[in-house]
């Protein structure tokens, strides 16, 4: 090793842990949890790295032709949004919160646990506002994201908690405030909550915080969010837990105007400019479809999967095609789950997805729609979430195993659904890359005419 790096070695992240590690060989009880959560971030962000950094690559409005033509990267280059420091040392603080909060015996009632959480959401709200009244005036949506932000953490341990990672946090309250969160689709919405909206919650405050653009994340966050809410609550009230509904359902009736009005405050917020000429734009609006061969393969597979997302919906109807039985007993027996999340979900693609599947065909095919690159990113975090959600539950212990994916279609499973949650990010890269196509073409020269004397 050349001696001019062993500076950075020796300061690096890793020298200086295992440093703190020789010093203290008895750790304390805080230290220990500190290091527990460490390891299950490490453990769990591999996966969740890779999104990130999709949605750090797509919130650059630069592409091939940017680079050939403009000197320099994009605005969103420079300004990639950083993480907020005090929202993450904020939301930590469920860790021991949580774990105090088992063992107070009021909790072991449902209407406690109502009051509890009323009581806590509260003080946090004020505890943001007191500690970031700039940037809440700036954003109102700072604080909201700092709030689920603290909620993505207790999901977490919620998730790491049934799955038998950790003890002695939550279990109050998947008892007694929602049983159906012990599910396996319940385990895994905590998973995607607890990790990647909590990524992109830390992203946001974070570039609220710099006075930097968040629109991309906020559109990925707004369509795993939603897509979350529509299958998770109908799912709660149609499914085998409708009798254990307890008070603290109506604590989520929040969660159904959040998202409409941060979904408007989002939308109105303004597009980070492109760097694509009038030129640039009249050049590739005038490719004909074999010319754009990223767009015919795009074109291809959505409709497989407009195909498959109205199978699938038709499979959870119980249609009495052969194709249809045999794919529910053979394939995905998790869609005959009393559950309801999976049905749910089925329908929710086949009345909401399949429609943005045909209307996407038309955008890649005709020039000028400019709402397309928007509405990939929206319906790209819907479908990673319900994929996630769907492909981790169909697997999980907690689904009986006549419902489990059986061994000999795991291949088969993991590609469709692979491929299927994959193409809607390929789609959302390719329209936030090269824009031109989709921007609205420039206005023509104004005529002249000449007077007549």
């Amino acid at each position: 090793m050349e001696p001019s790096l062993l500076p950075a070695v020796q300061n690096s992240p890793k020298s200086t842990l295992r440093c703190s590690m020789n010093l203290h060989h008895r750790p304390s009880p805080s230290v220990s949890l500190l290091l527990l959560s460490l390891k299950l971030e490490v453990f769990f962000l591999p996966g969740t790295n890779i999104i990130i950094k999709l949605l750090t690559i797509l919130s650059r409005p630069f592409g091939p032709g940017h680079i050939s033509r403009c000197s320099g990267p994009g605005p969103a280059a420079r300004d990639t949004p950083p993480l907020a420091g005090k929202i993450a040392v904020l939301s930590l603080g469920a860790l021991p919160l949580s774990f105090a909060l088992n063992y107070v015996s009021l909790l072991s009632y449902p209407l406690g646990v109502v009051l509890m959480s009323t009581l806590i959401l509260g003080l946090l709200s004020l505890a943001i506002y007191s500690l970031s009244r700039s940037d809440i005036y700036y954003d109102p949506l700072y604080a909201v994201f700092a709030v689920f932000a603290f909620t993505s953490v207790v999901d977490l341990l919620i998730a790491l908690q049934e799955d038998g990672y950790m003890a002695g946090f939550m279990a109050f309250y998947t008892k007694e405030g929602e049983p159906y969160l012990r599910t396996a689709h319940g385990v895994f919405i905590c998973y995607w909550d607890g990790i990647v909206h909590y990524l992109l919650y830390l992203a946001m405050t974070g570039a609220i915080r710099k006075r930097k653009s968040y629109r991309n994340f906020g559109l990925y966050w707004l369509g795993s969010f939603i897509m979350s809410i529509l299958v998770f609550l109908p799912g709660n009230i149609l499914g085998k837990y409708s009798s254990e509904i307890r008070p603290t359902f109506f604590l989520t009736i929040p969660f159904l105007l959040v998202p409409c009005w941060a979904g408007l405050r989002v939308f109105n917020q303004t597009q980070v400019p492109t760097c694509c000429t009038p030129n640039m734009v009249e050049e590739d609006q005038r490719k004909g479809l074999l010319r754009r061969p990223v767009d015919l393969a795009l074109i291809i597979y959505l409709i497989f999967a407009a195909f498959f997302t109205l199978f699938r919906g038709l499979v959870v109807l119980d249609c009495p095609m052969d194709a249809c039985f045999v794919y529910i007993y053979q394939y995905e027996p998790y869609l005959r789950d009393p559950v309801t999340y999976p049905k749910v979900q089925m329908l929710v693609n086949m009345f909401y997805v399949l429609p943005f599947y045909g209307l996407a065909i038309y955008a890649l095919i005709f020039p000028g729609c400019s709402w397309l690159p928007d509405w990939a990113l929206v319906f790209a975090g819907a479908i990673g979430q319900a994929q996630f959600s769907h492909m981790g539950a169909s697997m999980h212990l907690r689904t009986p195993f006549t419902y489990r994916v059986p061994e000999d279609a795991w291949a088969s499973f993991f590609v469709c659904n692979l491929l299927y949650a994959l193409g809607p990010h390929l789609l959302a890269f390719r329209c936030l890359w090269r824009p031109a196509f989709f921007l609205r073409p420039p206005p023509g020269p104004p005529a002249h005419h000449e007077k007549q004397h």
